[in-house]
């Protein structure tokens, strides 16, 4: 049985220490190294318990001669910090990056969104950005795998079949997705210290958030024309992305064939789930699970449909969708691990 040996940089953050808790049920995975920068010789099971009786390295900073020991590296760093080890890679070492890196098919672009150059251009062309139900086996040519963000990958996922299809319009598509705030990261605490995190709800990035960006490349991959505004929430609980998408339908549509669309588009992909009509859907059916749960609702406005897209942004939106990377790359079942 074929067994690789990982890499996880950036391991203590919410989205890598929920690798790590798929990584260890993974029969196909053997964590070799974990490493930090401020968390250095102590345990990742100070991070999380439930990982204390699971035999783990202690972590360690990270250095490019590690890369001659493993096949995969996962990466959730700041941005520029992929880039940097995408440099070292050996030919044999495969890249899963959860973080922005290489998610951006134009250098130009990632400069716009990021405020900052990127630092391996020329890996640019090497990398893929994969959603895996969208990207399928074209991800096993490539050795940089860059994933979507969370709140692109609710939005994504059902709007490509429609697209693709033209069974809705271009213009006026409204996207307002609400998040936990795991989403921000463990910052998030110093970020909103004043702010009463727990209780209140939040619009951030309004109009310019960065994931626009993304979801711009990838829905004009089948229309250049497409025009929407994306607006993104903090919401006071931990984890969970609900995107309420809303939509005008072309003269061939209607509620029953974008539903019918959806549901033969996804039929092969066991973690994308179609509801039945108008069903009102919650973070809660999709926490701790890989899946995608989309609802398609009427609107009081003819022509118009409203859809509900719900992930949990740390496993689908993340850690699970990184897996679900990793075992097309590698030939494993797609579930395995999640």
């Amino acid at each position: 049985m074929l067994k690789l040996n990982a890499l996880v940089a950036g391991s203590t953050g919410y989205i890598c220490v929920q690798l790590i808790k798929l990584l260890v049920k993974h029969k196909n995975v053997n964590i070799k190294y974990l490493c930090g920068n401020t968390s250095v010789g102590k345990k990742i099971s100070s991070f999380e318990r439930s990982l204390s009786s699971k035999k783990l390295p202690k972590i360690v900073k990270f250095d490019k001669k590690y890369l001659d020991h493993v096949d995969v590296i996962f990466t959730a760093l700041p941005n520029g910090e992929a880039q940097d080890i995408s440099k070292f890679l050996r030919k044999n070492n495969v890249l899963i990056d959860i973080a922005a890196d290489f998610r951006l098919e134009k250098s130009s672009e990632y400069s716009k969104w990021y405020k900052q150059k990127h630092r391996a251009v020329n890996n640019i062309k090497k990398s893929i950005y994969s959603l895996p139900e969208i990207t399928g086996n074209k991800i096993k040519k490539f050795n940089i795998i860059g994933c979507p963000g969370c709140y692109p990958t609710s939005i994504l996922i059902p709007l490509i079949p429609l697209l693709k299809k033209k069974l809705i319009k271009i213009k006026n598509i409204i996207i307002d997705s609400k998040s936990g705030y795991s989403g921000a990261g463990r910052s998030v605490h110093k970020k909103y210290k004043n702010k009463n995190l727990y209780e209140s709800l939040s619009a951030y990035g309004v109009g310019f958030h960065r994931h626009n960006s993304e979801i711009e490349q990838e829905l004009k991959k089948y229309n250049k024309n497409i025009e929407f505004d994306f607006t993104p929430h903090l919401t006071p609980m931990f984890r969970g992305i609900l995107s309420t998408i809303y939509i005008d339908l072309n003269k061939n549509s209607s509620q029953l064939k974008i539903i019918k669309e959806l549901k033969k588009f996804y039929k092969k992909y066991n973690f994308i789930k179609i509801q039945r009509k108008n069903k009102l859907i919650s973070t809660n059916d999709v926490i701790n699970t890989n899946r995608c749960n989309i609802s398609v609702c009427k609107s009081k406005n003819k022509n118009k449909l409203i859809i509900l897209s719900s992930i949990d942004n740390l496993i689908k939106g993340g850690a699970g969708q990184a897996i679900q990377n990793l075992n097309i790359r590698f030939n494993f079942p797609e579930a395995t691990g999640i």
